[in-house]
C-alpha cells in the first residue's frame, strides 16, 4: 500500500542524473524518494551488465531500449519497449539486469532504508 505522500508532480527531465558503474557500462538514475517509496528513471549505456544480484522488489517498465534480465535460476527475459516486470522483496530468485544497446526504464520499489 502507498501512504502519506501528497500529490506532486516530476519533471525528471531537470532532476539531476546520479551515475552508477555496472559490471560492465553505467546506468544513470533520476530519482524521487516519497514515504517508503523510491521512484526512479534509469538510463543505462550499451554494454551494461549489473554488477550483483538484486533481490529488491520492482515495478518495471521499458520505455526505449532492450533489457535482459536473468534470474540466478538460469532463466532470462528479454523486454522491449512496452513490457516489464514486477517481483517481490526477496521472493527467491535474485536477477540481474543487462543491455546490448542500451535501454531507458521506469522504476518502482521501497525506498532504501
Amino acid at each position: 500500500m502507498i501512504e502519506k505522500i501528497p500529490f506532486s508532480v516530476t519533471d525528471w527531465a531537470v532532476l539531476p542524473a546520479e551515475e552508477h558503474r555496472g559490471e560492465t557500462g553505467t546506468s544513470f538514475w533520476r530519482t524521487v524518494r516519497r514515504g517508503d517509496v523510491r521512484v526512479r528513471v534509469v538510463e543505462y549505456s550499451a554494454g551494461f551488465r549489473s554488477d550483483h544480484w538484486c533481490a529488491r522488489g520492482h515495478v518495471m517498465l521499458v520505455l526505449e531500449g532492450e533489457l535482459v534480465i536473468a534470474l540466478r535460476d538460469g532463466r532470462e527475459f528479454v523486454l522491449r519497449s512496452g513490457m516489464g516486470f514486477e517481483a517481490g522483496d526477496d521472493e527467491g530468485n535474485p536477477h540481474r539486469v543487462s543491455s546490448g544497446a542500451g535501454a531507458r526504464v521506469f522504476l518502482v520499489d521501497r525506498r532504501d532504508t
